[in-house]
């Protein structure tokens, strides 16, 4: 059974850092791309980040170019999400991605 479990949410002052994780569990996690995804308050889910199987080909949506960081530790089987010089704006639920599944998410609040 594939397992996602994301960690590492909270509540930061804008300009402030985080790190989430999400370990993975049920699959050969070196063998799949996986993504980052959020969903703002009151609105729909939107595409972070993409990293492929070699974590060679990274992605980004552009509202996050520049602040985020996607990484993988395959030994660990876990996926990464450095959050930097975070916005109001990035208040949302952060899921992570094995397509289909998505994990139960880490809240991610940005206010002063």
């Amino acid at each position: 059974e594939v397992q996602l479990a994301e960690s590492g949410g909270g509540l930061v002052q804008p300009g402030g850092s985080l790190r989430l994780s999400c370990a993975a569990s049920g699959f050969t996690f070196s063998d799949y791309p996986l993504s980052w995804f959020r969903q703002p308050p009151g609105k729909g889910v939107e595409w972070v980040s993409t990293i492929s199987r070699d974590g060679r080909i990274i992605q980004y949506a552009d509202s996050v170019k520049g602040r985020f960081t996607i990484s993988r530790d395959d030994a660990k089987n876990t996926l990464y999400l450095q959050l930097n010089s975070l916005k109001v704006e990035d208040t949302a639920m952060y899921y992570c991605e094995k397509e289909p599944m998505r994990g139960q998410g880490t809240q991610v609040t940005v206010s002063s």
